[in-house]
C-alpha cells in the first residue's frame, strides 16, 4: 500500500482514465460532497470520471451528484473512494469494487488501511479538506467544483461549530467561498430549512430521552414505528445524530435508529472533554470513526442494543 499526499493522488489520477468514484453507505454531505467536485474536477481536465449510483442518498444530498451517476454498463478502469473508513461501509453494489480500489482518500482515525493507494489524513476535520487539495493540485477549483466541496465541509463540521473544526478548515471553507459559489443556499438547505415531519421527530425524540450516566449520557431512539407514524424518511433525518449535542450537561449522546427488525444504527457523539471516546467505543461495537463523532450497526432487540453501548461507553469513558 501507497501512502500519498493531496498533491501525489492528483499526479496519480492525472495518469488515470474511466474513473469510478464511489461513495458510503447511507451517504452524508462528506462523502456526497467530495465525490462530486472530484469528479467535476476530473471532467474538467477531459477525463471520464463517473459516481457509482448510491440508492441511499438523500434529496438534500442528491443534487450534488444526480447528475454524474455512471451508467450501469460504464466499465471504470481506476477506482477512488471517498470518505470511506470501513469495509463494512460498502453499500452492496459498491461492494463488487472493494478489491479494485486504486485509490482512498479518506479522513478518519479508524480507517481500515484498504486500496492501493491511500491519501488518509485523521487531522482533517473533513475528508472535503483533503480531496479541496486534490483538486487544487488537479487545476483551477471552479464554482461548480467548489460548491459540492463547500457543502462537504460544512456539513462535517456542523457550520462550523463542532469541536473537529480547525483554522484549515475555515481556511480552506473561506477559499471556496471566494470562488463566487453560492453557500447561503446550503447552508440554508441543510442547517436552517426542517421539514415539518422532522420537527416531529425531534420533539417525539426530546420528549422520550433517557438519561444516563447521572445526566452526562442520553439514548434518543428512533423506531420503525416511530418512523411510520408520523411518516417520516430517510429525507428527514438528515444529521439527526447532532441532536443529542445541544442537550445541557450531555457529553455522550447515543441515537439509535432501527434499520429493520432486530438492527440499529448507532451515532454516538460525544464532547470535546475527551471523557468518552467515541471511535473506541464504537470499535468495541464494530464500527469505527472519530474520537468525537462514531457509528456502529449493532444487532438485538431495543433494550439489548442499549445495553451493549452502555458496556462500550464504560470501558472507555475516563471518570
Amino acid at each position: 500500500m501507497i501512502k500519498l499526499s493531496p498533491g501525489e493522488a492528483a499526479a496519480l489520477l492525472r495518469q488515470k482514465d474511466d474513473i469510478l468514484i464511489l461513495t458510503h453507505r447511507r451517504p452524508d454531505g462528506d462523502t456526497t460532497g467530495c465525490a462530486a467536485g472530484l469528479c467535476l474536477a476530473l471532467r474538467q481536465l477531459g477525463k471520464q470520471a463517473f459516481l457509482l449510483k448510491n440508492p441511499e442518498v438523500t434529496a438534500v444530498n442528491a443534487v450534488y451528484v444526480e447528475s454524474l451517476w455512471a451508467a450501469a454498463d460504464f466499465v471504470p478502469g481506476f477506482v477512488v473512494s471517498v470518505d470511506i473508513a470501513a469495509k463494512s461501509l460498502f453499500f452492496p453494489a459498491a461492494e463488487a469494487y472493494f478489491d479494485q480500489i486504486g485509490l482512498a482518500v479518506d479522513h478518519h482515525p479508524s480507517f481500515e488501511g484498504f486500496g492501493e493507494s491511500q491519501c488518509v489524513d485523521s487531522s482533517r476535520a473533513a475528508c472535503g479538506e483533503i480531496v479541496y487539495e486534490i483538486c487544487r493540485a488537479l487545476g483551477p477549483v471552479s464554482p461548480e467544483i467548489a460548491l459540492p466541496l463547500y457543502a462537504a465541509v460544512a456539513t462535517d463540521t456542523g457550520c462550523f461549530v463542532y469541536a473537529n473544526t480547525r483554522a484549515n478548515t475555515h481556511r480552506v471553507a473561506a477559499e471556496l467561498m471566494e470562488t463566487g459559489i453560492d453557500y447561503f443556499a446550503v447552508n440554508k438547505r441543510h442547517f436552517r430549512t426542517k421539514s415539518r415531519k422532522r420537527i416531529a421527530l425531534e420533539a417525539e425524540l426530546m420528549g422520550k430521552a433517557e438519561f444516563f450516566q447521572e445526566g452526562r449520557g442520553v439514548f434518543l431512539c428512533l423506531p420503525l414505528e416511530m418512523m411510520a407514524r408520523i411518516g417520516a424518511s430517510q429525507d428527514d433525518l438528515e444529521d439527526i445524530s447532532s441532536l443529542a449535542g445541544i442537550i445541557e450537561g450531555v457529553d455522550c449522546g447515543a441515537v439509535l435508529q432501527e434499520l429493520k427488525p432486530g438492527e440499529w444504527k448507532l451515532s454516538l457523539r460525544t464532547g470535546a472533554n475527551g471523557r468518552v471516546n467515541a471511535t473506541q467505543a464504537c470499535g468495541i461495537l464494530g464500527g469505527g470513526g472519530h474520537a468525537m463523532a462514531a457509528g456502529a450497526t449493532v444487532r438485538g432487540s431495543l433494550e439489548q442494543v442499549k445495553a451493549m453501548v452502555l458496556d462500550a461507553v464504560e470501558q472507555v469513558r475516563r471518570a
